[in-house]
């Protein structure tokens, strides 16, 4: 059984993931949340309208952790243009590059011009090993840089993504300056998952942020807050089923 003190124990790095800048300023003061993510799906979801501006305005009010910040390019010499004016912004940024274009083009010739020139890649939605491998290879030896592994999508497939996760730490340690970073996780348990596993980082969103509480809480405690969250919805909605016994009673 997972304890409270475990969450001391960890060694994996929990990123929050999210877009919305009140949430994110008030997580940095959360000693937990070692550093955040971020992508355009996200900063249009929490009303971002303008990019640049949002993410100037983040790197100011949270300038000691890192925040990967994603290009929106398709084409790669704008891919890579766009790379740099991101890492350009501040210190800590992170530059998010997928994998591939939408035309399913490899984007290993830009990881490799980026990480060569100093920019902290974070390389994303990368599924097999077979793209681990290939811009684990890309990544300069001397440069920091994180591979975002989507475990949790991986899942979705039905297939088991512990030996994937692991399998691609092992590919990695070419690279000691990279971290694996498990992306997309479904539960709080896979917190734990991706630290047993090697992982360096896990993105959480801010669902399963809140129920970071109930790491270690006693199982017959939690069932009786069940019972309880049950009954009295039951009696908040009204709901009545007249019984033999409800009618004696009334």
């Amino acid at each position: 059984m997972i304890t409270a003190t475990a969450l001391d124990l960890l060694t994996v790095k929990i990123f929050a993931d999210g877009a919305e800048r009140e949430t994110m300023v008030r997580l940095a003061g959360n000693p937990l949340i070692q550093g955040f993510t971020t992508n355009p799906t996200l900063m249009r979801k929490a009303g971002v309208l303008d990019y640049k501006r949002f993410a100037l305005d983040l790197i100011e009010a949270i300038p000691d952790r890192p925040i990967s910040f994603e290009v929106f390019a398709d084409d790669l010499p704008e891919m890579a243009a766009q790379a740099r004016e991101i890492a350009s912004w501040g210190p800590n940024v992170n530059v998010k590059i997928p994998v591939t274009n939408t035309r399913g083009e490899s984007c290993v010739p830009v990881i490799n011009e980026l990480s060569e020139a100093g920019v902290v890649v974070n390389v994303t939605a990368v599924f097999t090993l077979n793209q681990v491998r290939d811009v684990t290879a890309a990544l300069a030896a001397d440069v920091p840089a994180i591979v975002s592994v989507f475990a949790g999508r991986i899942a979705d497939t039905g297939v088991d993504p512990m030996g994937h996760m692991r399998a691609a730490a092992d590919l990695m340690m070419a690279r000691p300056l990279a971290e694996l970073l498990w992306a997309s996780p479904r539960e709080l348990l896979n917190i734990f998952h991706a630290d047993s596993v090697g992982c360096h980082i896990i993105t959480v969103t801010q669902d399963l942020l809140d129920k970071l509480p109930n790491v270690g809480k006693d199982l017959r405690e939690y069932s009786m807050d069940t019972v309880k969250m049950f009954y009295e919805d039951a009696r908040s909605a009204g709901y009545a089923i007249e019984t033999e016994l409800s009618l004696t009673n009334a």
